[in-house]
């Protein structure tokens, strides 16, 4: 089992890494908050992995503080919640913020995330409400008219928007979250994606 991976970044696209080790790449599936504090390319990159089996595919996930890594095998042993909402929620908020999130029972701020409905948010606070006490609160925290085929005449917009999707939300939702946020043309994709989540779960 693969518990961790130390090596050199050679590619980042949002929510996927590739990670040289030794001449091996390693495809990482990763959370915002993870990407927020990425090193630049060719740099080195040191990642605390969860490799998840299924029948059809083996997936590789990182992140960049143990707390995260904590939180995601926990959440994916929720019934109805999968790798990928488990992705798309720490994404969201950082695990500081989701805990407590569950101590104030605040249903309203985890239905804001892609594939959280009512049903799901209830049965995070319950059954998380144990769990989280395992957890530290000291990870590291995120710093999260137009078609979306005119926004992809912008490659960071694009980059956010299909980041988005892959995240969970629809091509209308994430072309609108990202068109709303200011300056946009000046942003990175990881700074339009930051800026993005953090106004979707005011």
């Amino acid at each position: 089992m693969i518990g961790r991976l130390r090596g050199t970044l050679a590619e980042k696209q949002a929510p996927t890494i590739l990670i040289d080790v030794q001449g091996v790449g390693y495809e990482v599936s990763a959370p915002m908050s993870t990407f927020y504090v990425l090193p630049e390319l060719n740099q080195t990159v040191t990642l605390h992995i969860q490799m998840v089996v299924r029948e059809d595919s083996q997936t590789l996930y990182g992140f960049a503080s143990v707390d995260e890594r904590s939180l995601f095998r926990s959440l994916i042993r929720i019934n109805g919640v999968g790798a990928k909402l488990a992705l798309a929620i720490l994404s969201g908020v950082s695990t500081t913020e989701f805990i407590q999130c569950i101590e104030h029972e605040d249903a309203a701020t985890l239905v804001r995330l892609p594939g959280v409905g009512k049903k799901t948010a209830e049965r995070l606070i319950i059954e998380m409400k144990d769990r989280i006490k395992e957890l530290s609160a000291h990870s590291v925290s995120p710093a999260s008219g137009q078609s979306t085929e005119s926004l992809h005449t912008n490659d960071s917009v694009g980059d956010a928007v299909s980041a988005l999707m892959a995240l969970g939300y629809k091509a209308p939702e994430a072309s609108r979250m990202v068109r709303q946020v200011e300056n946009m043309s000046s942003c990175t994709s990881e700074e339009l994606i930051r800026l993005a989540l953090q106004a979707a779960v005011k």
